[in-house]
């Protein structure tokens, strides 16, 4: 039986530079590139660090209303979820500031 290199850490708080690196992500197929980006800051950081990942992710000029394939946005996609609130929340402050 082949054992996990790494071990999935839940609730870390991330370095400023360890949530930068989300910016980089490039999407592998035509999706918005910003769409792209906070789709998998989404599924992957918790939300603490997603809401300062929105920071750094606003101050690169990147759009939070950026359209996914079905032509909705981050919001709209979150907001489906029954478990997102802090997400929303995150979101919402940060597009209303």
């Amino acid at each position: 039986m082949n054992k996990k290199d790494k071990q999935k850490i839940i609730g870390e708080t991330l370095s400023d530079e360890q949530l930068k690196t989300f910016l980089t992500l490039e999407p592998a197929d035509h999706t918005h590139p910003d769409y792209h980006i906070l789709l998998r800051a989404y599924r992957a950081l918790t939300a603490e660090n997603f809401e300062r990942f929105l920071h750094f992710f606003v101050e690169e000029g990147k759009n939070l209303h950026a359209p996914g394939p079905d032509q909705g946005t981050i919001a709209d996609l979150v907001s489906q979820h029954k478990q997102s609130a802090d997400y929303l929340k995150a979101l919402q402050t940060i597009i209303n500031s």
